[in-house]
């Protein structure tokens, strides 16, 4: 706004656009942006800024399917991260007020296991959510997920726990832990669960972003804008003309104004009246 000397955001964008020429309409493929500035450098900079502010903007946007996966496993990453510390805090938290340290034995396996069979499917429930947005109910590699979590959940099924995370005595008999290490117990399971959610989820995204850079960038530059090395407006060449144009036009015109009165002082009449008019001129004047 202040660049452009303008009272509101939409005219000077207006007039930043009215400098700019985006021109993708070519036969070679190409998207030829052109800036106009006073300042050549900063004309560069404008003209550089369109693809840095597009290359910014696609980061978040899903725009093929790779970058869908990766966006969304992205998301859930970012979750899964915030409730493993919300999970580590309760430990901590449960331990300063029971004062257990850690189960030992048979509880701890069965923790581990518990945990790790709920976060795989968990997982695998997120994958398939992320891959109903872009396959539909035939594609091969859905069906064939939808078949793991099927047997994940037969197996916790086995263990005799459900995958149902709300189950506060999963897989710990009665008499295994005592009932004051009951608490901490199920805290630890709670960390043990997200911990191999957060490692799961961010394999999956690891993957996702890999295959997003197999599919080769959005943009690439052929030709970075550079500050320019003259003015492209205005010509001097046309400026040359117009001058000369118009020199000739007022010389010719100061001639014809000069070879008449040079007409009226040699006509007797006409000077005479001239005269009168001077003098006229002069005492109105006075």
């Amino acid at each position: 706004m202040q660049e452009y000397r303008s009272r509101y955001p939409s005219d000077a964008r207006k007039t930043f656009e009215g400098h700019t020429t985006v021109d993708g309409s070519g036969k070679d493929g190409l998207i030829h942006i052109s800036i106009q500035d006073h300042d050549p450098r900063k004309a560069a900079e404008l003209a550089n800024g369109y693809v840095d502010q597009f290359r910014d903007l696609s980061q978040h946007l899903a725009i093929t399917e790779a970058s869908q996966r990766r966006l969304f496993f992205q998301q859930e990453l970012e979750q899964a991260k915030n409730n493993l510390a919300n999970a580590e805090e309760a430990l901590e938290q449960t331990e300063q007020k029971t004062g257990v340290i850690q189960p030992e034995g048979q509880e701890r396996a069965l923790i581990e296991s518990a945990a790790a069979l709920r976060a795989q499917i968990t997982a695998r429930e997120v994958q398939i959510q992320g891959m109903q947005t872009y396959a539909t109910g035939e594609n091969s590699e859905l069906v064939q997920a939808q078949q793991e979590l099927a047997g994940l959940k037969a197996q916790l099924t086995k263990l005799g726990g459900s995958e149902d995370a709300s189950g506060k005595d999963f897989l710990i008999p009665k008499g295994l832990v005592p009932e004051a290490g009951m608490e901490y117990v199920r805290r630890l399971r709670d960390v043990k669960y997200y911990e191999t959610i957060f490692d799961i989820l961010a394999r999956q995204f690891e993957v996702a972003k890999l295959d997003e850079a197999k599919e080769g960038a959005l943009i690439q530059v052929i030709d970075a804008a550079v500050p320019p090395d003259r003015r492209t407006f205005p010509k001097r060449g046309l400026i040359v003309i117009g001058a000369t144009v118009a020199g000739f036009f007022i010389g010719s015109v100061l001639a014809l104004l000069q070879a008449g009165f040079q007409r009226l002082k040699d006509d007797p009449e006409s000077n005479q009246k001239l005269s009168m008019l001077r003098r006229a001129f002069s005492a109105k004047r006075l």
